[in-house]
């Protein structure tokens, strides 16, 4: 990672794929991560690790399950606008979307996979990945 400061409108501005994050720098064994985002991504949970999101524009919805198994799940919707944050517990299967799009930096372990270590299947327009460089 470079030790140079870096504007965050113009890493944005630097790619158009959706649920692709970018990894913008590191902080100790963490990423710092933006994406553009748009739809919905798929239901997941990361077991080891909370999950970090900042709303940088636009607006988020992160549907969560939380406690039971299976259909005894109960749903509840957060819904974050710019300059919210929030964060989803380990284990907590969530379901991040956005009706009109948004731009969003998260905080994750370094290697953690963008749909978490249980998921749904995985559409075409989702990337699973642990974080692609800016480029």
């Amino acid at each position: 990672m470079m030790n140079t400061p870096i504007d965050l409108r113009a890493a944005l501005a630097g790619f158009d794929q959706l649920w692709s994050p970018r990894i913008v720098t590191r902080v100790n064994d963490y990423d710092v991560r933006i994406a553009k985002v748009a739809g919905q991504h798929v239901w997941h949970a990361h077991d080891n690790t909370d999950e970090f999101f900042l709303v940088i524009e636009g607006e988020l919805s992160i549907a969560l399950r939380d406690g039971g198994s299976g259909g005894d799940q109960a749903e509840r919707v957060v819904e974050l606008s710019r300059g919210s944050v929030f964060v989803v517990p380990r284990g907590v299967e969530h379901r991040p979307y956005s009706a009109n799009g948004a731009s969003i930096l998260l905080f994750e372990p370094t290697g953690t996979l963008s749909v978490g270590d249980r998921h749904d299947e995985i559409p075409d327009h989702i990337d699973a990945t642990t974080g692609r460089a800016l480029t």
